[in-house]
């Protein structure tokens, strides 16, 4: 189960499980990205 990306910008995301992880990625990208828009296998794949 990945459950850590690192995102370019520096921020580090971390979840309790995958789906926690995928919410908080789209959630740090709407944020800090609304210009990048990632689905979540794209998201999985970058994560570990």
């Amino acid at each position: 189960m990945k459950t850590k990306l690192s995102c370019p910008c520096g921020e580090w995301i971390e979840g309790v499980d995958e789906d926690d992880l995928v919410a908080r990625t789209q959630a740090h990208l709407a944020a800090a990205h609304p210009d990048l828009d990632y689905s979540r296998d794209e998201i999985l794949f970058l994560a570990y």
